[in-house]
């Protein structure tokens, strides 16, 4: 009967932080897309939300001729919330409403250069904080354990909010080394254009100085003996 009542409370704890995990890290609804926009194009983008969450754009100009791109949010309603012109990089935080919201990036500006672009959506207050409680259902035998599962939660909500800060991170330190990769072969390849053109217009100088030279030193009229 001892030994029973051992094994009860294992697999009631080991059922309680499995549903732990699970509803701590299905949740998460943070994103990142890179993408090219063409010269002259604009490309828009949707997010669903719901009433009273918060949503937080943060985009990036990864590559391309000046490194810029216009910005603008879209509310449902059909509001411009946020119009953002010739900038290479921008956060933008709202309040949301219920209702598709549409950010848009437009390169219309630019006849020739395209442009790489990097953006992040985080999504706050999803309506996630109630089916995280559905946990407690399956632990009603937690009075049987000497544990408080509701630390473990504790616990476990903090380790993942850690992790996303820290993947946040990690993804935009991504972002920004691209960026400067990209900026740095594109002053390489102009130092050496403009390298190369140098050394041509010398040698064509360094001709015509040799051959003027030499025009002058070069007599042509015939001498009667």
């Amino acid at each position: 009967m001892r030994w029973s009542m051992e094994v009860l409370r294992v697999c009631v704890a080991c059922l309680s932080l499995c549903v732990c995990v699970i509803s701590a890290f299905s949740q998460s609804l943070d994103g990142d897309f890179t993408f090219t926009l063409p010269a002259g194009r604009k490309e828009c983008f949707f997010q669903s939300m719901k009433k009273d969450a918060s949503l937080e754009i943060e985009y990036q100009v990864l590559d391309g001729a000046s490194l810029d791109v216009d910005f603008y949010l879209q509310s449902p309603s059909g509001h411009i919330i946020i119009n953002s012109v010739s900038f290479t990089h921008g956060v933008h935080t709202v309040e949301t409403e219920e209702g598709d919201y549409m950010f848009c990036f437009d390169n219309t500006f630019s006849a020739v250069s395209e442009k790489v672009i990097f953006f992040e959506l985080i999504l706050d207050n999803m309506g996630d904080g109630e089916e995280m409680e559905d946990w407690k259902a399956y632990v009603h035998g937690a009075d049987l354990l000497d544990m408080k599962l509701e630390d473990i939660m504790d616990t476990i909500n903090s380790v993942k909010s850690r992790l996303g800060k820290s993947l946040q991170i990690q993804t935009l330190l991504k972002a920004f080394e691209a960026r400067d990769r990209n900026l740095q072969q594109s002053n390489y390849d102009r130092v050496n254009l403009w390298s190369c053109t140098n050394l041509v217009v010398m040698v064509i100088v360094s001709g015509v100085q040799v051959y003027l030279l030499r025009s002058l030193f070069n007599d042509k009229k015939k001498t009667r003996t």
